[in-house]
């Protein structure tokens, strides 16, 4: 019997990455919420096709492993591992002015969580809470925008129509006079680039003499693209994130002749152009600011039930996956 004023354990079930791609619901008890912390029922998850395909595959590399933590994962690379970070819910208990309201956590995949107060962003009103969950992506393509310096009526190139790299095109597009082309292989994205306001081209038909370049494919072949479009001392920003496997840059030709720039961009820290006066929280209030367009829907084109993650993941993070953002869906009686 329960003692007076205490009450029930409950439970919290959350997808854990337990070996090479193979993933499990596990349950765990869920504890109290502390003092600082508030407790949040996930509505919706987004997988991040990029990182968490790297962990399903056990490829993070050891000597990046501390750096690749998120923020609330537990367990270690390569398994098991409870990973994730873009988690959309309704605050059920803590602070007065959180409870009931529609927050995003950098959490793993799961249920209900506890999490501390001043981790939580809450979602602005007119960003609907399944589209909420693309706000890391949102997150990390403003970032490398300011890393690029990107200004109006530039000629902007964006190699590689994912996620990310759409995200990056519609920033872009919204500069005054940019001239943005996504290129991608997948001509079926060319639709949703047109509709974010850029141009579209194959690889082989991509404009050169870009003033800017942003890499977002993940391989050696759209670099090359990049690389090639690049006008005159213009940067190439490079966000690919490639976890253990070998990258052939062409580095020769005239690549120093045209004196470019290969930049890296990473989301870990605020772009040095912003970091005097941008913290993290600011910068991830507004990328879910920025995610008021209905036309973003369009980037979140496949949805999954919790219950049936661990059986969809082979497709889902295979690496020829159609389609763009998954989205899961927690579903409640």
């Amino acid at each position: 019997m329960n003692e007076p004023g205490r009450r029930t354990q409950e439970l919290a079930r959350a997808l854990w990455y337990v070996g090479r791609r193979r993933g499990e619901l596990r349950s765990a008890p869920l504890a109290p919420p502390a003092p600082t912390d508030a407790l949040v029922r996930t509505a919706w998850s987004a997988l991040s096709r990029g990182t968490e395909r790297l962990v399903f595959e056990g490829r993070v590399a050891a000597v990046e492993s501390e750096r690749m933590r998120a923020p609330m994962q537990e367990g270690d690379f390569p398994f098991p591992v409870k990973y994730g970070y873009c988690a959309v819910g309704t605050v059920e208990e803590g602070p007065r002015d959180l409870v009931g309201r529609t927050v995003f956590a950098l959490h793993p995949h799961q249920d209900r969580f506890a999490a501390p107060a001043g981790s939580l962003a809450l979602v602005p009103p007119a960003v609907p809470a399944r589209r909420a969950a693309l706000a890391a992506n949102m997150e990390t393509a403003l970032n490398a925008v300011w890393d690029s310096g990107a200004g109006p009526g530039d000629r902007i190139l964006v190699v590689g129509a994912g996620v990310v790299g759409l995200l990056v095109g519609y920033i872009a597009a919204r500069l005054p006079g940019a001239e943005v082309t996504m290129v991608d292989v997948d001509l079926s994205r060319a639709d949703i680039a047109r509709r974010l306001g850029c141009a579209f081209q194959k690889p082989l038909d991509a404009p050169g003499d870009a003033d800017l370049a942003f890499h977002a494919s993940a391989t050696s072949a759209g670099l090359a693209c990049a690389l090639a479009c690049a006008g005159l001392e213009a940067s190439v920003v490079e966000m690919s994130w490639y976890g253990d496997a070998e990258v052939r840059a062409p580095l020769g030709l005239s690549f120093h002749s045209r004196r470019l720039r290969l930049v890296s961009s990473q989301v870990g820290e605020v772009a040095p152009s912003r970091r005097p006066r941008w913290t993290h929280r600011r910068r991830l209030d507004k990328a879910l600011a920025l995610l008021a367009d209905d036309r973003l829907d369009a980037l979140i084109t496949d949805e999954v039930a919790f219950e049936d993650l661990p059986r969809e993941l082979p497709r889902l993070l295979a690496p020829d996956a159609p389609g763009l953002a998954t989205v899961v869906r927690y579903d409640r009686d």
